[in-house]
């Protein structure tokens, strides 16, 4: 069994803000030599995630919306009584979550025809992290 671990860093231009991070990846997966096994993908922080999805705009708008539906900036979350303002970004992590596992097979991300890996940040312009690991053979 092989291991190979990258990071990635991210300091966003805007507070909120979804970056495609397939290619990166997929870079990282064939650096490591492993030709079957799994890369985990994890967002360091608890204001941003990792997730999978499509590749297109119109997704893109449609899960603003729907996060902003579920957990939208508001000031009297009691989580600002400690002084941050990002209560909605915490929130937003746990509906996306924090972290995928892609399989590789034969040296490669094995996505579906449509499948594309994520950074989501909830609460930018700040440098933050997220571990690539692969593991396999």
């Amino acid at each position: 069994m092989n291991s190979h671990t990258e990071y990635l860093w991210f300091n966003t231009e805007k507070k909120r803000e979804l970056v495609h991070i397939t290619e990166t990846v997929r870079k990282i997966t064939k650096t490591s030599n492993v030709e079957e096994g799994f890369v985990l993908v994890s967002a360091m922080h608890i204001t941003a995630s990792v997730f999978v999805n499509d590749l297109e705009e119109g997704i893109f708008q449609d899960i603003w919306e729907w996060l902003e539906g579920i957990a939208p900036f508001r000031e009297d979350y009691k989580h600002h009584n400690t002084g941050e303002d990002n209560g909605d970004a915490h929130l937003k992590n746990l509906i996306m979550h924090h972290q995928v596992i892609v399989p590789i097979t034969k040296g490669d991300l094995d996505l579906g025809p449509w499948q594309r890996i994520f950074y989501g940040e909830f609460d930018g312009q700040r440098r933050k992290r997220v571990v690539v690991k692969v593991i396999g053979e």
